[in-house]
Protein backbone atom coordinates (compact mmCIF):
# COMPACT_ATOMS: atom_id res chain seq x y z
CA UNK A 1 0.00 0.00 0.00
CA UNK A 2 1.10 3.63 -0.69
CA UNK A 3 0.94 5.57 1.91
CA UNK A 4 -0.88 8.77 0.80
CA UNK A 5 -0.85 12.29 2.91
CA UNK A 6 -2.08 15.54 1.28
CA UNK A 7 -4.48 16.52 -1.29
CA UNK A 8 -5.51 14.69 -4.06
CA UNK A 9 -7.92 15.87 -7.23
CA UNK A 10 -10.34 13.62 -9.66
CA UNK A 11 -9.61 14.88 -13.15
CA UNK A 12 -10.93 13.22 -16.13
CA UNK A 13 -10.77 9.92 -14.21
CA UNK A 14 -7.85 9.97 -12.70
CA UNK A 15 -6.27 10.40 -8.77
CA UNK A 16 -3.68 13.08 -9.23
CA UNK A 17 -1.99 14.49 -5.81
CA UNK A 18 -2.66 18.27 -5.77
CA UNK A 19 -2.39 21.57 -4.55
CA UNK A 20 -5.41 23.65 -4.08
CA UNK A 21 -4.69 27.20 -5.26
CA UNK A 22 -8.31 29.93 -5.42
CA UNK A 23 -9.19 29.05 -9.07
CA UNK A 24 -6.99 26.33 -10.01
CA UNK A 25 -5.44 23.22 -8.65
CA UNK A 26 -2.05 21.76 -9.37
CA UNK A 27 -2.06 18.07 -10.11
CA UNK A 28 1.73 16.55 -10.11
CA UNK A 29 2.70 13.00 -11.30
CA UNK A 30 6.20 11.62 -11.48
CA UNK A 31 6.77 10.79 -15.08
CA UNK A 32 6.57 12.93 -17.98
CA UNK A 33 2.90 12.82 -19.01
CA UNK A 34 1.02 15.13 -21.76
CA UNK A 35 0.51 18.65 -21.11
CA UNK A 36 2.41 18.36 -17.56
CA UNK A 37 5.62 20.27 -17.14
CA UNK A 38 9.07 18.99 -15.43
CA UNK A 39 9.72 21.17 -12.27
CA UNK A 40 11.80 18.67 -10.41
CA UNK A 41 13.19 15.35 -11.26
CA UNK A 42 10.50 13.38 -11.16
CA UNK A 43 8.23 15.81 -10.55
CA UNK A 44 5.77 17.31 -12.96
CA UNK A 45 2.70 19.64 -12.48
CA UNK A 46 -0.32 20.83 -14.58
CA UNK A 47 -2.65 23.78 -13.48
CA UNK A 48 -6.60 22.99 -14.59
CA UNK A 49 -9.26 25.09 -13.38
CA UNK A 50 -10.88 24.04 -10.26
CA UNK A 51 -14.23 23.96 -11.78
CA UNK A 52 -12.69 20.61 -14.40
CA UNK A 53 -11.71 19.16 -11.02
CA UNK A 54 -14.34 16.49 -10.30
CA UNK A 55 -13.02 15.89 -6.08
CA UNK A 56 -11.05 17.43 -4.48
CA UNK A 57 -9.88 15.61 -1.07
CA UNK A 58 -7.51 15.23 1.99
CA UNK A 59 -5.77 12.53 2.76
CA UNK A 60 -3.46 10.58 5.53
CA UNK A 61 -3.20 7.40 6.26
CA UNK A 62 -3.63 6.55 9.69
CA UNK A 63 -1.85 3.38 11.82
CA UNK A 64 -1.32 2.06 15.01
CA UNK A 65 2.22 1.28 16.39
CA UNK A 66 3.09 0.19 20.25
CA UNK A 67 -0.73 0.32 20.35
CA UNK A 68 -0.63 3.72 20.02
CA UNK A 69 -1.98 6.11 17.15
CA UNK A 70 -0.43 7.62 14.49
CA UNK A 71 -0.16 9.39 11.02
CA UNK A 72 1.79 8.28 8.33
CA UNK A 73 3.48 10.81 7.01
CA UNK A 74 6.00 9.22 4.96
CA UNK A 75 7.88 6.15 3.83
CA UNK A 76 11.36 5.06 3.18
CA UNK A 77 12.47 1.57 2.19
CA UNK A 78 11.03 -0.44 5.32
CA UNK A 79 10.50 2.75 7.23
CA UNK A 80 7.48 4.62 8.25
CA UNK A 81 7.75 8.50 9.17
CA UNK A 82 4.86 8.45 11.65
CA UNK A 83 3.77 11.44 13.75
CA UNK A 84 1.90 10.22 17.32
CA UNK A 85 -1.65 11.51 17.20
CA UNK A 86 -2.57 10.84 21.01
CA UNK A 87 -1.55 13.45 22.71
CA UNK A 88 -0.06 12.61 25.68
CA UNK A 89 3.79 13.75 26.33
CA UNK A 90 4.43 11.04 28.57
CA UNK A 91 3.69 8.24 26.37
CA UNK A 92 5.06 10.22 23.16
CA UNK A 93 8.43 10.55 25.80
CA UNK A 94 8.08 6.49 26.79
CA UNK A 95 8.30 5.51 23.35
CA UNK A 96 11.39 7.65 22.62
CA UNK A 97 9.23 9.71 20.04
CA UNK A 98 11.24 12.90 18.40
CA UNK A 99 9.69 16.11 19.38
CA UNK A 100 9.16 17.90 16.28
CA UNK A 101 7.26 20.91 17.36
CA UNK A 102 5.71 21.81 20.51
CA UNK A 103 3.26 19.04 21.14
CA UNK A 104 3.95 17.39 18.26
CA UNK A 105 6.37 13.82 18.18
CA UNK A 106 7.20 11.78 15.36
CA UNK A 107 9.97 8.51 14.74
CA UNK A 108 10.85 5.98 12.02
CA UNK A 109 9.01 3.18 12.69
CA UNK A 110 9.79 -0.13 11.02
CA UNK A 111 7.16 -1.10 8.42
CA UNK A 112 6.39 -4.79 9.97
CA UNK A 113 5.82 -3.45 13.86
CA UNK A 114 2.90 -1.08 12.29
CA UNK A 115 -0.44 -1.99 12.55
CA UNK A 116 -3.94 -1.02 11.16
CA UNK A 117 -2.66 1.16 7.96
CA UNK A 118 -5.32 2.71 6.77
CA UNK A 119 -6.37 5.81 4.60
CA UNK A 120 -8.83 8.26 5.96
CA UNK A 121 -10.49 11.00 3.61
CA UNK A 122 -10.79 14.33 5.24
Amino acid sequence: MTMRHGYYAQWRGTDYEASPDGDVVRLYVSRPADGFTQVAPDRYVRVVPAAEVGRLHYVRTRCSWRGEPFVVLGEQGEWLRVEYTGGKAPVAERLGLEPFDRGVYQAWAPRGEVRDVHEETV
